[in-house]
């Protein structure tokens, strides 16, 4: 199988999408398949090109068997709806000038958000004339109006017709959550086109926590963080995780021996870094994002994962990809996020979950693990064979290639049959 894949985003950047989409692409490689990524110079979150990477029209690299085409791109910080959204824009136009160059694929994947990184791959399968796979990873534009991104009626009206339109074209749709597929199904899209594959971690880089490891002991002096217990956030600082609920906590904290670290970068981090500050928290720390290589190391650290997002029920159908890496790490979690998410904490035996945005309960759980080790072991054990049981990524990433052969396969025959191919015509 040829595999052209869409992703504005892919390592050396470290966000969820990125990660996705390289762990499920070094499957498909390794089951055999030719896998083309077309992404754009990396430079995720604050627009600034990574060292030995430079913003040209069309260039190429090979990454562990994958073939990488880097597209020029208006490059912007992860803020700012104008040039946020002129840099996802300028990949989509980027990718359909780009067309003819790229190799010719059986299918085409694109994933959303960002989202017109996903309707590109509407344009790409019909001039390559192969069938279209949608991979929705977050419902948009839902999230960016439920944070306030977009406010202007006309705008998000507009929006939400390309949304359907997207929907209604592609071939397949694949979901990363099964709250994602009932809204689906909720806005009249035939659920027999869809195969929900969540998230998942690969287990042979996230293995067992063991801080004694050179790289782990040199995180802690940086830290300041030897013998010390350790809650992390660890992601994107956004508008949607509503972060200064750590800080809230924070402050209501009495035990030097309890240090938070927040680790990453997003639109957030700067007026959160003065939020810090200006309260005169000592308990906290923050760290700019780290690479992939690293978060290993981190968690090893990490005595317990916070994972949190606003309070709304849109969130709800969200599950953030930071839980499997926690479990498959034994790190125990707490979850303030609602749903689904919690639905798999709970089953799992993983963590300890609470209210969204409440940093009272926040900062209890907290001291909670923190007293009380023995949970804490049994909490993260349990995560840990869970998510052996139903979130290795190798696992994941087959039944992702069965999707796609079996979509290939009924494109085919309706060609045969003298029906048509693909679903946009």
């Amino acid at each position: 199988m040829r595999i052209l894949f869409l992703s504005h985003y892919f390592p050396p950047e470290v966000n969820a999408p990125a990660s996705r989409t390289y762990e499920h692409c070094v499957e498909w490689v390794r089951s055999g398949h030719e896998v083309t990524v077309v992404t754009c110079a990396p430079n995720h979150p604050r627009g600034v090109l990574y060292e030995g990477y430079r913003n040209r029209w069309f260039q190429t690299e090979e990454m562990d068997g994958i073939h990488v085409i880097r597209l020029w791109t208006y490059l912007s910080a992860n803020e700012g709806f104008l040039r946020r959204t002129l840099n996802y824009v300028s990949y989509m136009f980027a990718a359909i000038v780009a067309t003819p160059r790229l190799p010719k694929p059986d299918i085409v994947i694109s994933t959303s958000p960002q989202f017109f990184n996903g309707l590109a791959g509407w344009f790409v399968s019909r001039l390559k004339r192969v069938p279209w796979a949608l991979e929705i990873r977050d419902l948009w534009p839902e999230s960016i109006v439920t944070v306030g991104a977009i406010k202007n009626p006309l705008i998000i009206r507009a929006l939400e017709r390309l949304e359907l339109f997207a929907y209604h074209n592609a071939d397949v749709i694949v979901p990363v959550t099964d709250a994602f597929k009932r809204y689906m199904i909720g806005k009249g899209i035939d659920a027999r086109k869809m195969s929900v594959l969540k998230n998942g971690v690969n287990l042979r880089l996230f293995q067992e926590r063991d801080p004694a490891t050179p790289e782990a002991q040199a995180l802690a002096r940086q830290l300041g963080a030897e013998g010390r217990f350790i809650a992390a956030y660890v992601g994107t600082h956004g508008m949607a995780h509503h972060l200064e609920t750590i800080l809230e906590a924070a402050a209501l904290m009495d035990n030097d021996d309890i240090l938070f670290v927040m680790v990453g970068d997003g639109a957030e981090r700067d007026r959160l870094a003065a939020k810090r500050s200006e309260m005169g928290l000592n308990n906290v720390v923050m760290l700019d994002q780290l690479p992939k290589a690293s978060m290993p190391a981190l968690w090893s650290l990490t005595d317990v994962s916070l994972v949190l997002l606003k309070k709304s029920d849109l969130f709800k159908t969200v599950i953030p990809s930071k839980i499997f890496e926690s479990m498959a790490m034994r790190v125990p979690i707490i979850l303030g996020v609602e749903g689904e998410a919690q639905t798999i904490i709970e089953q799992a035996g993983a963590g300890i979950c609470i209210e969204p945005e409440n940093a009272e309960r926040l900062a209890e759980s907290v001291r909670m693990l923190y007293e009380d080790g023995a949970l804490a072991q049994r909490l993260g054990g349990s995560g840990r064979r869970y998510v052996q049981q139903h979130f290795d990524r190798a696992v994941l990433a087959d039944r992702y290639q069965r999707v796609l052969l079996d979509t290939i396969a009924l494109a085919r025959t309706r060609t045969q049959s003298g029906g048509v191919g693909t679903a946009g015509h």
